[in-house]
């Protein structure tokens, strides 16, 4: 390594177009379909997820987003087809398994916890890494209080990250929805995620707070946790994504950057409808 750093660069003819790296592909949906009734919600849907990446999945209501999210995560089992997280096939495994093996979500409806502060539901989202052992809680030792110590100085380290230090004292049910959106995706990142979907983190939110969501996604990419965004907001998920996924009737129907599918004829008569 030492050698290879310390080499002379050639330059001239001889130079060498440096190439990036591909890169390694974090989650995989390989020939993915369910049934409902008969009815096909997701049809033969295949695509990768780059580690690192900002990749959203866009469609008209009822084009099988939420349906997909169900499936990755492990809320539905597949009818058919493959889901691979990190390397290791992990279709049909519980919602539980794939959050111990680093997967973490938020739902498009609210689902916090308003009977606690703020702060202890992002504690619960740390769960994993806590002692749950019947003893150790019992007799309340020393390694369960340090424990629990820290979870709650992370809890607070996470809602500052998201922008929300001054509820780190405040009850749930005293937020505003704005705030409370940004909460549950501390809570989400509590468990240490390797990736993060995001269902619609910016539904029912004004212009200023979705530009307050907008912020936290690219600041939770850029600390390296790949994010999947369902989203309506179209100027959001043009500004913030690395490639783009376009479903309709549960099929794909186009992917690639966000210029590519903004650009192609299909997406665009699947949301405008076309003149005939």
């Amino acid at each position: 390594m030492t050698m290879l750093a310390n080499a002379p660069i050639p330059h001239g003819e001889n130079a060498v177009t440096p190439v990036a790296a591909p890169s390694k592909a974090l989650l995989g949906v390989e020939n993915l379909s369910r049934e409902f009734g008969g009815v096909l919600a997701i049809e033969n849907l295949s695509f990768t997820v780059s580690q690192g990446d900002i990749h959203s999945i866009i469609g008209p209501n009822g084009a099988g987003k939420t349906t997909l999210f169900n499936l990755i995560t492990g809320v539905y089992k597949p009818s058919r087809g493959t889901v691979l997280f990190d390397g290791a096939t992990v279709s049909g495994l519980p919602p539980y398994k794939l959050a111990a093996r680093g997967m973490s979500r938020t739902f498009q409806n609210l689902q916090i916890f308003f009977n606690m502060t703020a702060i202890e539901n992002v504690m619960v989202g740390r769960h994993l890494h806590l002692n749950g052992r019947l003893l150790p809680s019992l007799f309340r030792l020393p390694s369960l209080v340090r424990k629990d110590r820290e979870a709650k100085e992370r809890a607070a380290e996470l809602m500052t990250s998201v922008g929300l230090a001054k509820y780190v004292d405040a009850h749930a049910s005293s937020m505003p929805y704005g705030a409370l959106k940004r909460l549950e995706i501390a809570r989400a990142l509590a468990s240490e995620p390797k990736l993060l979907l995001l269902d619609e983190p910016a539904a029912g939110l004004n212009a200023t707070e979705s530009r307050e969501i907008d912020e936290v996604i690219k600041t939770v990419a850029a600390s390296g946790v790949t994010v999947i965004l369902v989203e309506h907001d179209m100027k959001m998920v043009m500004g913030i994504s690395d490639r783009i996924t376009a479903l309709n009737y549960g099929r794909k129907l186009a992917e690639g950057t966000p210029g590519e599918v903004a650009a192609n004829p299909d997406v665009v008569a699947a949301y405008l409808g076309t003149m005939d």
